[in-house]
């Protein structure tokens, strides 16, 4: 593929609901979309980086700098053979996942267009739905989280996820699984604990989680380790794991029994499925993280849940449950079982509506190698 020209644009959409974690709060989704153009086709991908460094040290604007200056004249200057030869011709820019994972993730739709095959049989998924749950955010109350667990529950998602923080986590729980025995239900605390707070997930033991999600250090290993001796619950490693080699590590110190595969985490497809078949031969189950991804990204999220070992609901709800009008059409939607169908489209551009990907655009520019 001759990549003749990449363009950079930064959108915007409100959420329907703000939301809330140990590291802040989202009242819009602001995203950096990735446009590759070779051959008079377009190919589509999305930077899931914050405005600020909270969950990664990147941001939306360091994302586009690295784009701009360092990956976009790289795929320019020679072709791109497949998608899969892309992170090695990025290897020498250090880190930087997300920025790696949104230009990949567009050489992907390309690739997709071009062989008229869809991303989950590129990728080579086996599914064609994918069980999903819903990640709910900190709510000012128990009472008003409750709520939106009946809410969405209501709708059949499989499993709920709820976030933690100090001082809002073991009652809280209690009080959730109280209401709700037989949900599927896990916490995620984003990093927001320290080793000494070990009893407060050793009282969740007999709350019947299906996971604790990301305890302690956003880059620590050892103490996940110690702790996952304490717990039978399973500790599931989240922003810990940013490169493939890093769940071997994890699954050979036993830090976790469950793996979260991001793909702009771990800096793209490629790296997210050599996760995966390595998780897959250790057994170790994974789910798929989500990140308020537009329509964009949750098709690539939906494509790569397809594979075998993804046996966990993933953080793919459909596009209702975050904005009143996604970029894509049809909006990805929830199906009475509690799953969601994978796309079969070739590549994710066919679905992209450009009439309101053009509403949501805040900045805009086009690259090439010259």
């Amino acid at each position: 593929m001759k990549i003749d020209a990449v363009e950079l644009r930064i959108v915007e959409m409100p959420l329907l609901f703000p939301f809330e974690t140990s590291f802040g709060r989202m009242e819009k989704k602001t995203a950096l979309i990735v446009s590759v153009q070779s051959e008079g086709m377009r190919g589509l991908g999305e930077v899931v980086a914050n405005p600020k460094p909270d969950y990664s040290e990147e941001t939306i604007e360091t994302c586009w700098h690295i784009l701009r200056d360092f990956m976009i004249p790289e795929v320019c200057r020679e072709p791109v053979d497949h998608p899969r030869d892309f992170p090695r011709r990025v290897a020498g820019i250090r880190r930087h996942n997300m920025a790696k994972a949104g230009l990949e993730a567009a050489l992907w739709d390309l690739y997709c267009q071009m062989h008229e095959v869809s991303l989950a049989k590129a990728f080579g998924g086996t599914r064609d739905k994918v069980e999903v749950g819903v990640s709910l955010g900190l709510e000012p109350t128990t009472k008003r989280l409750l709520e939106r667990i009946e809410t969405f529950a209501g709708l059949g998602y499989r499993r709920i996820k709820i976030k933690i923080k100090p001082g809002y986590d073991l009652e809280m729980t209690r009080e959730v699984r109280k209401a709700f025995p037989n949900i599927k239900l896990q916490v995620d605390a984003n990093s927001a604990y320290l080793p000494e707070h070990a009893p407060i997930f050793e009282a969740m033991d007999d709350l019947r989680l299906l996971l604790i999600e990301q305890p302690l250090g956003e880059d620590d290993i050892v103490d996940h380790a110690q702790l996952q001796k304490r717990l039978r619950t399973p500790i599931c490693l989240d922003e810990s794991i940013v490169q493939p080699h890093d769940a071997r590590k994890a699954i050979e110190l036993g830090c976790c029994r469950v793996i979260n595969i991001k793909q702009g985490r771990l800096g793209g497809i490629t790296n997210s499925i050599e996760t995966h078949d390595l998780c897959q031969d250790r057994g170790i189950p994974v789910w798929c993280g989500g990140m308020l991804e537009t329509g964009i990204g949750r098709i690539f999220n939906l494509s790569l849940a397809s594979l075998p070992n993804f046996t966990l609901p993933g953080d793919i709800s459909a596009s209702d449950r975050y904005f009143e009008r996604d970029v894509i059409t049809p909006p990805v939607v929830l199906n009475a079982d509690g799953t969601i169908d994978v796309p079969r489209e070739h590549g994710v551009s066919p679905r992209v509506n450009l009439t309101r990907l053009s509403e949501i655009t805040r900045k805009r520019e086009t690259f090439t190698g010259s």
